[in-house]
């Protein structure tokens, strides 16, 4: 618990590293403290754990393939199938690959914390590969429909640049 002399009304609760951190004001009584504490805690702790499910969600094989599926619907009409997508901790230099004779696509785990637009335009990516092996006008074609295409690789380029010319050291001088 953490009064306030600045706060005079409100109350509020969040994480500071793995403890709770109940910030009221400097006058309020022990009993306004403990129903803050019984009714803000609760909700600051279920909220956490809430994100940190849907962040393991999200990296699941399962949620790929789901995402897959859904990319597929909505951008190539249900065509690309994929027989299994999976997360990959081996690719360093491509963000993803596919097999089109096997079905199988690979989506590299440097994305696994990408905004979620540019994680599904390289799912797209690679689901169109399963239709269309080579990057010809067919390619591009369906690999665009998704709205953010064009954003997603200007990201990709900047993390791909980052990643090869780290910032400088500004104590280097």
């Amino acid at each position: 618990m953490q009064r306030s002399s600045r706060r005079t009304k409100t109350v509020n609760a969040h994480f500071s590293g793995d403890a709770v951190v109940l910030a009221v004001p400097q006058r309020a009584t022990r009993a306004q403290i403990a129903h803050w504490s019984a009714t803000l805690v609760p909700r600051v702790v279920a909220k956490r754990r809430a994100a940190e499910a849907a962040a393991r969600t999200r990296h699941s094989d399962e949620a790929l393939a789901q995402m897959a599926e859904r990319l597929s619907r909505t951008h190539l009409e249900g065509r690309a199938r994929p027989t299994s997508i999976t997360w990959s901790t081996r690719q360093h230099t491509r963000w993803g690959s596919a097999t089109p004779s096997t079905g199988s696509i690979r989506i590299s785990s440097r994305l696994a914390d990408a905004p979620e637009w540019v994680l599904e335009t390289v799912v797209l990516h690679e689901l169109v590969h399963l239709l269309e092996a080579h990057h010809n006008d067919r390619f591009w074609e369906m690999a665009r429909r998704h709205p953010r295409a064009h954003d997603a690789a200007q990201f990709l380029d900047g993390v791909a640049w980052a990643e090869h010319h780290p910032a400088e050291d500004p104590d280097r001088g």
